[in-house]
């Protein structure tokens, strides 16, 4: 899955260079993962969802990639830790 890592990669970076990008977080186990990228509101992730080079990957993914997936938006009210 090389050209998956890449374009996960490729994605990361595009996300970073965008408004409103606040950061992500992602992990795998075998062939299953997650990927959650953080914005500063609703408009900043909507306008992301809209740039070209994503809209391909997504389609390759669906394609090629994942058999199933699931895209969930939510606010985050509270982020704590030790």
């Amino acid at each position: 899955m090389p050209f998956l890592a890449a374009t996960a990669a490729r994605m990361e970076e595009l996300a970073a260079a965008r408004p409103g990008y606040l950061g992500i977080e992602s992990a795998r186990s075998g062939d299953e993962g997650i990927t959650v990228s953080y914005w500063r509101d609703a408009a900043a992730a909507r306008a992301w969802k809209q740039v070209a080079e994503h809209l391909l990957a997504q389609r390759r993914g669906r394609a090629e990639w994942y058999a199933t997936y699931r895209a969930r938006v939510a606010t985050v009210e509270r982020d704590y830790g030790p």
